[in-house]
């Protein structure tokens, strides 16, 4: 397992051991907690803790960099919602495997749906000009987000 990953898990297992929709982290302390550098705990954070995957960060410099992370959905329709709204008119297929990763860990879809969003979203299926490819899968992507039930 890659430290970012680790990183990740950390963060997540913190809301689920609080039980609340906000967490409160030090960035400097969560370095030296997993013995690597600041910049490692705001490129996870950066990446895996986005408004498309659910989550709003606030952070403050000074003082070992106080960093806030509110998820934002109590539902899993509030959720997917929030997902779509915030997918914009593009996206990579990189971006919707996290996206599917996400929906698989919080148990919003089941494995065979998430396969079938994959596939149905992946380069080998979207044979289109690198211009266009990102936005035929955002709105592939987003309407078969709403028809899930």
């Amino acid at each position: 397992m890659r430290m970012s990953d680790i990183i990740e898990d950390f963060i997540k297992e913190l809301f689920d051991d609080t039980e609340s929709e906000q967490i409160e982290i030090r960035r400097n302390e969560l370095a030296e907690h997993f013995n690597c550098v600041p910049s490692q705990i705001n490129y996870v954070i950066s990446t895996r803790f986005k408004p498309s995957q659910g989550y709003y960060v606030e952070s403050r410099r000074g003082g070992g960099g106080h960093i806030t992370i509110r998820k934002v959905a109590d539902s899993n329709e509030e959720y997917i919602m929030h997902i779509i709204k915030n997918i914009g008119e593009e996206i990579t297929s990189n971006e919707v495997d996290i996206i599917i990763s996400d929906f698989l860990t919080y148990g919003i879809v089941t494995k065979k749906e998430a396969k079938l969003l994959k596939v149905a979203t992946s380069d080998n299926v979207l044979r289109l000009p690198k211009e266009t490819k990102d936005k035929v899968r955002a709105r592939i992507f987003k309407n078969m987000l709403l028809n899930l039930e």
